[in-house]
């Protein structure tokens, strides 16, 4: 039985409403000692769409989520447009998961999907099929950073078939709400042949789901070259509520499944554009409601009394923040003297005091 639900109800356009429910199941513990929780869950949409999905905790992920004391950085200083210099005079200093940046970010995510690939809900899989019945495919370019075949080998010993995908959203001023599609310029399966397609039915996406737009489109495409695919498990470390509803409305063949796997919490896709999301300030959303509380005292209240944690926080740099750290700085800056007339320097100096 689920312990939490949370209904929603929000437009997409003048004409149609989305309206469910979220529901969480208890937090377990994952089979292996240090490999953290788990929790199951579904959104349930009232014309009959859903979605199953589980969230995980462990050190790598509350990282990326939440907060994490590192050493202090004179590099990192320097990119966010502080003084180096104040390196020098503090033993460690606390920042958000949206300023792991670049090859730092590449390892904490490699560490942190490898720790969910010990989750017991990965048994069923790897138990009933073979190596050349599962492939990956990661999304660029976020999903080429997730490491997602190399957690499967880590875990599992599996030699999987790896198919890069180049989906995009480009501006389409006659999508309601979003005004962007989907563009896709790169599938890379001419290495496999007809036969090994055929073998494929487990399939595991790598990116994260901001609009859903991306995602749905990813599914449809795969499912028309590679026919025997009846299972996809997305891995998706950053995932809104909003997107997951569109995810859920394309399972709707009783031979084919859908599974979100996400990083502690979901997330709330924010107004105008919807791209930008924040952690709901809900307790049972997140496995540790300290580590939120924690999460937003770091990023405090502007001039006008308005907390930052409640804008534009968590979805910050979805791509920008593993391959361009300097384009990161610049699009949080931007966000952050839009809504609160401060830059992300000023939010770090004043928690250095």
């Amino acid at each position: 039985m689920p312990i939490f639900e949370y209904p929603f109800n929000f437009s997409e356009d003048f004409s149609h409403q989305t309206i469910g429910t979220l529901s969480l199941d208890e937090p377990l513990p994952c089979s292996q000692k240090g490999s953290g929780f788990y929790r199951t869950g579904r959104i349930s949409l009232q014309d009959n769409g859903s979605l199953e999905i589980v969230l995980y905790h462990n050190p790598a992920t509350s990282k990326f989520i939440y907060l994490r004391d590192c050493p202090p950085d004179s590099h990192l200083f320097k990119v966010v447009g502080l003084d180096p210099h104040i390196a020098d005079s503090c033993e460690k200093i606390t920042l958000p998961g949206q300023l792991c940046l670049g090859a730092d970010r590449t390892r904490m995510i490699g560490e942190a999907i490898d720790h969910i690939f010990k989750s017991p809900v990965f048994s069923d899989i790897f138990e009933s099929h073979d190596q050349e019945n599962v492939a990956v495919f990661p999304i660029a370019r976020e999903g080429l950073k997730y490491q997602v075949a190399d957690a499967i080998h880590s875990n599992y010993g599996f030699y999987c078939d790896e198919i890069v995908l180049d989906a995009h959203h480009v501006f389409d001023s006659s999508v309601p709400v979003y005004n962007r599609t989907v563009e896709m310029t790169l599938f890379k399966d001419k290495d496999l042949e007809p036969e090994q397609k055929e073998n494929i039915s487990i399939a595991f996406f790598a990116d994260s789901i901001a609009s859903g737009l991306v995602m749905k489109e990813v599914i449809a495409r795969v499912r028309e070259r590679f026919v025997n695919v009846k299972r996809v498990e997305v891995i998706a470390p950053l995932a809104t509520i909003r997107g997951l509803c569109r995810i859920a409305r394309t399972e709707m063949d009783t031979d084919f499944t859908v599974r979100v796997h996400v990083f502690e919490t979901l997330l709330n896709a924010l107004p105008p554009d919807f791209y930008y999301s924040a952690h709901f300030d809900i307790p049972d959303f997140h496995f540790d409601p300290s580590l939120q509380e924690q999460y937003r005292r770091w990023w405090g209240k502007d001039s006008s009394g308005n907390q930052i944690a409640d804008t534009a926080c968590a979805g910050y740099g979805w791509s920008e923040v593993f391959y361009s750290p300097r384009k990161q700085i610049q699009m949080m800056n931007s966000q952050l003297q839009y809504r609160h007339g401060m830059t992300i320097a000023q939010i770090i100096q004043r928690n250095l005091g």
